[in-house]
């Protein structure tokens, strides 16, 4: 029988006040918070197993797996380590946290508190401030079963971040990023480095850049679609086709007969990912002054796309250009959430709050002389999210806001339902690309403090 029931009365389960009116009225050593998203029920002994960790690690928050009860039985659902880069407002903890309510006053005291005015953003001000200086630790055990999670009921729920109307929270979201990058010594000033101009002759002014591998029924649309630019400049489209086996190697064969735009290059490496993939590209000497993006599934909006980015190049001289996309299907009919333009960037903070979110847009295209300096890691996902972040630590990113592509899904396409494991391991590399970028902000921050800047 329970000894003792205390209802504290919320306004919403994440906002500031709901946070602090839980804390003080906690006067245990630990606070234990079950988030909403399902019925918990803890396993034998698993309360004890969770303090039991607290209180070896000294750890400020504490969390772990759980299996996940659906229609179709109960699954495991493993969670990932949270570490420096973890400051994505949507890292998912599952549904049970275990706080120290020594770890959080100790927080509070240095940080500054939890305001009352915050929305939706109070747990995670808490866990942002928590993380500074006590560690965030995670149980690889299943402790706890839930019922099944429902999803967003608006389109795709990872690209919720930029729904118009989560606006208002997006923005508070945003602002207590920046504080935390500031108080971390990560946080950029709007102060750009300038494109120097460029020494060495390129063959065109731009090449677009299409990575391939097993895209039959694709890979002709896209090629089709990236030659019919028109533009008062030269330019042309190289397919990287990374040793495909289902036919793409002749489409693309067929297409190039008789003309000289097209250049179809095999790497000698099979090992390449898509990021391997556009360093063949942008090393090799057909390799235009800017590198243009488009995907081997997808295909621009018209045939002045092209021509629309470099206009943008010349008119703000930035390393790199994003511009706006629509999710459609193989008809073009637009599916939700449509147009995705990412208009949360701000020339201030955008690229403070690029290490909050998860992706920047497209299509996405760079500045060849700046691009070659970096190169892109040899991967297949976030290799687009590592190279925006490296360039925006010292570049300006321009952006257009028109929609200038068309992002076309289908089965072998989609990343909306991801096996849990393949989620985890994106997941991760990600955190890791921010945690690598949070190290050489601080860094680069140190650096010029050094020099008086």
């Amino acid at each position: 029988m329970m000894k003792k029931v205390e209802v504290v009365e919320v306004d919403s389960t994440f906002s500031g006040s709901a946070i602090k009116n839980l804390l003080e009225n906690c006067s245990s050593d630990y606070l234990l918070l079950s988030l909403q998203g399902g019925r918990v029920e803890f396993g034998a002994r698993a309360l004890d197993r969770l303090i039991q960790v607290a209180d070896d690690s000294s750890a400020g928050v504490i969390y772990c797996d759980f299996r996940e009860k659906n229609e179709d039985g109960v699954i495991e659902h493993p969670l990932i380590d949270y570490q420096l880069g973890s400051i994505r407002d949507d890292f998912d903890f599952g549904s049970a946290l275990l706080f120290s309510r020594e770890e959080v006053e100790k927080a509070l005291q240095k940080h500054g508190g939890v305001s009352r005015d915050l929305k939706w953003g109070g747990l995670y001000d808490l866990r942002l401030k928590l993380s500074i200086n006590s560690s965030i630790l995670h149980i690889p055990e299943s402790l706890y079963t839930r019922t099944a999670i429902e999803l967003s009921s608006h389109g795709e729920k990872h690209f919720d971040y930029v729904d118009p109307r989560n606006r208002d929270y997006q923005i508070e979201m945003e602002n207590l990023v920046t504080e935390h990058l500031q108080r971390i010594g990560a946080w950029l000033a709007p102060d750009f480095a300038k494109v120097s101009e460029s020494q060495k002759q390129f063959p065109v002014e731009a090449s677009i850049i299409i990575p391939v591998r097993n895209r039959v029924k694709t890979i002709a649309d896209a090629v089709k679609s990236a030659l019919a630019q028109t533009a008062d400049f030269a330019f042309n489209v190289i397919v990287v086709d990374n040793h495909s086996t289902d036919g793409t190697t002749e489409v693309l064969q067929r297409l190039s007969t008789g003309n000289a735009k097209l250049i179809s290059i095999v790497p000698k490496r099979t090992d390449l990912g898509i990021g391997g993939c556009w360093n063949e590209a942008i090393y090799s000497e057909h390799c235009g002054r800017y590198a243009v993006q488009l995907d081997s599934d997808d295909i621009y909006a018209n045939d002045k796309t092209l021509a629309r980015i470099l206009e943008e190049f010349e008119r703000g001289h930035y390393a790199m250009v994003i511009g706006s996309y629509a999710i459609v299907d193989f008809d073009l009919k637009e599916l939700p959430p449509g147009l995705i333009d990412h208009r949360e960037w701000t020339r201030e903070n955008g690229r403070n709050n690029a290490l909050r979110i998860n992706g920047l847009g497209a299509p996405r295209a760079f500045d060849v002389t700046v691009l070659r300096k970096i190169g892109l890691p040899n991967v297949s996902y976030g290799e687009d999210y590592a190279l925006a972040l490296r360039i925006s630590r010292e570049y300006e990113i321009g952006r257009i806001y028109d929609s200038l592509y068309y992002a076309r899904r289908w089965s072998g396409n989609s990343d909306s339902a991801l096996p849990p494991a393949t989620k985890n391991r994106y997941d991760t590399y990600k955190d890791k690309l921010r945690t690598i970028e949070i190290l050489a902000r601080q860094k680069f921050n140190a650096e010029r403090k050094r020099q008086g800047r």
